[in-house]
């Protein structure tokens, strides 16, 4: 029951399609099993002035004045039933694809809206290859195989017990002699089974590393030539490759067995019927026509079983399929149980003794933050790497959930504010923000998909980037390359924040989105920022304190905990982390021009 609801509960709304094509496979395959009863009738019928297997109202249709006449109207009542038959199987297969194809396009969107909606924490562990292997090849696996082997093994199982059915009408002991080999064959199918399902689970999950293999290979090709680390990845792959290449030779070596194993009961199955049938008709108890009409018949329902282990390994690889699917399903949107609240937000942010770890940490990263920022005021955070500055962001969005502490927003409790209402009203610009394979002008509409073209130049001057977008040959039809590559970082950067700034969003964020712009566009940026938007919170975490100097408010991390709180000119009286980094990128700068 588990497997049937597993199969079928993607096909609801599409069911009556698959009623109608079941229907029509029940059609075409009685009529295939009428073509050797037509043989029959001829043999034993015409010419030995036989009873006929065929059903009455056909064999009434063949009755003709002279033996030429019979043999027509024998002749073209068979090929009108073939051709009724191909029509039947012609609309069956029509309609099962329609059906497949819907189907798997509800499945398709399905699951890429889950993927969409699922929490941030679940696509920082997930590796995209595999993530992308499932949305793409499980799901075709299952299109094809409800679509093609599905209806196969009903098509297989019909026509069997159609043959078996006309066998029966002329001798029911040859019918049993021809089916001995059957339950053995069913057996062997079974165990088949059993055995290549674990096989296929370790085909799919080798596919997946390798895809994500070159998924991350392609996505870094840059750093991979920069690093000169051609070897390494090429390396990499042939290991992620041949493990594939194993575990689908062990699927091969199980396929080779089964098949020559049933291959061999088919032979023996043919044998024995054969031998047994051409007994009983030199002992009269068979006639003639019979015998032949039998080893047609037998062909239906041995073949089809020589076919079964492909339509079981396909079984196999299907139910490894939905397993893979389910299990991104089986994980919650994050916006389920969300609150319906949508405050008006001014921007009016509050940490309240705020911490924060991660499940598969041992110890906080984040300890009794507790700040607040006004609306229009700027703050600044700075520290060093891994001092959780991002995190804190993370948190005001609800990427992250605190783990101690509330956060508040206009003195509401963010936990009680709608996730996309919340991240709509927050502008983040990433350190390094995606950009994708279309014009500037779209990258920086994306935002907002009917912003006129003044509106996109004045994101685009406030961001610093019009000038250099204007010295591209096609200007702001100029295509970038995927993820930006034709592009320098700080003219992404500058990109993503004329993207952002095309909605008057009421709380702004800079992740470090500024690190790849000079210090005299910094300047200009926050500047441009400050006179366009100055009822906007301005966040702006950085390692730069050029860039931290100006804000309203400077809030040093280090180890996860605030060490101080001040303004550029409070905070070197103080000394610390704050008035250190000060003097290292100081004398750094002071150095490079004598070292050039």
């Amino acid at each position: 029951m588990k497997r049937f609801k597993q199969f079928t509960q993607w096909m609801k709304g599409h069911i009556h399609l698959y009623i109608i094509g079941f229907a029509l496979l029940i059609a075409s395959q009685y009529l295939t099993t009428l073509t050797p009863l037509f043989v029959q009738h001829i043999v034993d019928a015409v010419f030995a002035d036989k009873p006929s297997a065929l059903p009455g109202f056909i064999a009434g249709l063949l009755e003709g004045d002279t033996l030429s006449t019979t043999l027509l109207l024998v002749a073209l009542v068979s090929v009108g039933f073939t051709l009724i038959r191909l029509v039947f199987v012609f609309l069956q297969r029509t309609v099962i694809a329609i059906f497949s194809e819907n189907v798997a396009y509800v499945l398709r969107n399905t699951l890429y809206d889950r993927l969409q909606n699922l929490s941030f924490s679940y696509h920082t562990q997930a590796e995209t290859g595999d993530l992308i292997q499932r949305a793409t090849t499980d799901v075709d696996t299952y299109r094809r195989f409800i679509g093609e082997q599905l209806i196969d093994v009903l098509r297989l199982f019909f026509l069997m017990s159609f043959a078996i059915v006309q066998m029966v009408r002329m001798d029911i002991p040859l019918t049993l002699i021809s089916l001995i080999m059957t339950p053995i064959i069913f057996t062997s199918a079974t165990i088949y089974f059993i055995k290549v399902r674990h096989v296929f689970e370790r085909v799919e999950k080798a596919e997946g590393k390798m895809t994500n293999t070159v998924q991350e290979n392609v996505t870094g090709s840059r750093v991979v030539k920069a690093f000169q680390n051609e070897l390494h990845e090429i390396e990499k792959f042939d290991e992620t490759s041949m493990t594939f290449r194993d575990e689908n030779m062990k699927l091969s070596q199980l396929m080779a067995l089964f098949w020559s194993s049933t291959d061999f009961l088919i032979f023996l199955q043919y044998t024995l019927t054969a031998s047994f049938g051409i007994y009983f008709t030199v002992s009269g108890t068979l006639d003639a026509g019979q015998f032949i009409a039998f080893l047609s018949l037998l062909g239906m329902i041995v073949w089809p079983l020589r076919q079964l282990g492909r339509l079981i390994g396909d079984f196999g690889k299907t139910t490894v399929a939905l397993e893979r699917i389910d299990e991104i399903m089986a994980n919650p949107s994050e916006h389920e149980g969300d609150s319906d609240f949508k405050p008006d937000i001014q921007g009016h942010i509050r940490f309240n003794h705020v911490g924060f770890q991660f499940d598969d940490d041992d110890k906080p990263l984040l300890k009794n933050i507790d700040f607040e920022v006004k609306p229009g005021e700027t703050l600044a955070v700075i520290g060093r790497t891994g001092s959780g500055k991002s995190t804190l962001m993370n948190l005001m969005v609800r990427l992250l959930e605190c783990t101690e502490g509330s956060i508040t927003i206009d003195g509401h409790d963010i936990k009680r504010i709608n996730k996309k209402h919340l991240r709509d009203k927050v502008g983040i610009i990433l350190q390094e923000p995606f950009l994708y394979s279309k014009s500037v002008y779209e990258n920086i509409g994306i935002m907002k998909r009917n912003a006129n073209p003044e509106l996109i130049e004045n994101a685009a001057t406030i961001a610093s980037v019009h000038d250099d977008i204007v010295g591209f040959e096609a200007g702001y039809k100029t295509v970038v390359g995927e993820r930006g590559v034709t592009l320098s970082g700080g003219q992404k950067q500058r990109l993503a924040i004329a993207r952002m700034l095309l909605e008057n969003k009421p709380v702004l964020v800079f992740d470090d989105s500024l690190s790849a712009v000079d210090t005299e566009t910094d300047i200009q940026i926050r500047r441009a920022l400050m006179h366009h938007w100055k009822e906007t919170t301005v966040f702006i975490i950085t390692h730069r304190i050029t860039t931290a100097m100006e804000a309203d408010k400077i809030i040093v991390l280090e180890d996860g905990i605030i060490k101080a709180v001040g303004t550029h000119g409070s905070l070197l009286e103080q000394g610390g982390l704050y008035a250190d980094l000060y003097r290292q990128q100081n004398n750094l700068a002071d150095d490079l021009p004598k070292e050039g």
